[in-house]
């Protein structure tokens, strides 16, 4: 794949890059948890055997499949041949949940972080080393569920130890970077590393939102506190658990765990964004106003600004008008797919068939998810089939 999607679904929170580094707190403040007000969970929360393989996973290293893979390679680059070249497993990505290595290798489909996670267990079954990384690079919004997303990108280096030494060898003398997303650019971005207990409590997280995003807020809830325990000093899981609590109607312990997403990162926009309309419908307008005008400096106009205009307008059968503010959205977010696919409503409309078509076909590769690119696919062979004379709405709303 050529562009960068998202691979964590955090509500309004993120691994971003900071202006201030988070203080080295080990522990969760007290009285953050309320485990009373929620039911016990439903399923096993946890990231017990997250790089676990599965015997099939060993069945397939022992195959005659993976040996061809390794034939004149070093291992690491056979490794990544035989995971995601088009003629071996054939895997799909795909971001409606995250996995475990083993689910991914079951499913043969993941989100960016499975698909590391499950890389990474491959890796050091046959003795490679490896170091996780998260991507230096604007995080992509999105939103599912009634919720506003907004995501990072990880990716994995692999290399061989040289015996007794903790130099890296690889066949070109360096670290390879796999990357799923834009393995042209991988090596041009900065990365901070990551140690597997980030991995972990990013995969809590992840788990977290997507159960929220399905409506399970008790199993959601103990989810983020599982993410919360695995690392304290990061504000991802405070702030997924403070929308939690704001879903289950409980605003003086969503604003305690907003407050301790700030104490780690004082500029979360995600986290800004949050507090600031709580605290203003708790009637603190002053201190609404004060974090609305901290959000401002950070990013002066808001994602789905130009959006949310543009939906005005094509409400309003201002099509010509709501067709640029789609491209201006567009323009500054060109990996989401909704974007892509209101723009081509909008060119619909406008009798701009061909550029509708464009643009379904951007929504299509740019959607994470398989149903979503399994609608997209449909509205595309519906417009062609229909020709460029006839333009309905219905064709593809």
């Amino acid at each position: 794949m050529r562009h960068l999607v998202p691979f964590l679904l955090a509500l309004l929170a993120m691994l971003g890059g900071c202006a201030t580094a988070p203080p080295r707190i080990t522990v969760p403040p007290p009285a953050l948890f309320a485990d009373s007000a929620f039911k016990p969970p439903s399923e096993t929360i946890g990231a017990d055997g997250l790089f676990t393989l599965s015997p099939a996973m060993r069945d397939y290293l022992h195959s005659p499949a993976f040996a061809a893979q390794l034939r004149g390679k070093s291992r690491e680059r056979g490794l990544v041949d035989a995971l995601y070249s088009k003629s071996d497993l054939m895997l799909e990505y795909e971001a409606s949940k995250t996995r475990t290595a083993a689910e991914t290798y079951a499913a043969r489909a993941g989100n960016c972080l499975s698909l590391v996670i499950m890389t990474a267990a491959f890796a050091r079954e046959l003795g490679l080393t490896v170091r996780f990384q998260n991507v230096i690079a604007d995080g992509t919004w999105g939103r599912e569920g009634g919720l506003f997303l907004v995501a990072s990108h990880v990716n994995i280096t692999l290399a061989q130890r040289r015996a007794n030494s903790f130099q890296y060898d690889t066949a070109n003398g360096r670290e390879l970077v796999v990357d799923f997303l834009m393995p042209s650019a991988a090596e041009s971005f900065h990365t901070r590393e990551l140690d597997e207990g980030d991995i972990v409590a990013l995969y809590l997280n992840n788990r977290a939102a997507e159960t929220l995003v399905q409506g399970r807020v008790d199993d959601a809830y103990w989810w983020a506190r599982a993410a919360v325990h695995a690392n304290p000093r990061s504000e991802v899981a405070y702030n997924t658990l403070g929308v939690i609590y704001q879903r289950r109607g409980e605003p003086a312990l969503a604003e305690r765990a907003f407050r301790a997403a700030l104490e780690r990162q004082p500029d979360s926009l995600p986290v800004l964004q949050n507090l600031g309309p709580l605290l203003a419908r708790l009637g603190r307008l002053d201190e609404a106003q004060a974090l609305a005008q901290r959000a401002a400096i950070i990013e002066p106009t808001p994602p789905y600004h130009y959006f949310n205009q543009g939906m005005a307008a094509l409400q309003r059968g201002d099509n010509r008008i709501a067709r640029d503010l789609f491209k201006r959205e567009v323009a500054r977010a060109p990996y989401n797919d909704e974007f892509h696919f209101w723009l081509a409503v909008a060119h619909l409309r406008l009798g701009e068939a061909e550029q509708a078509r464009t643009q379904l076909v951007l929504a299509r590769d740019n959607s994470t998810r398989r149903d979503m690119r399994e609608a997209y696919s449909a509205k595309l062979a519906h417009l062609r089939q229909s020709g460029e004379g006839r333009t309905r709405r219905t064709y593809i709303q």
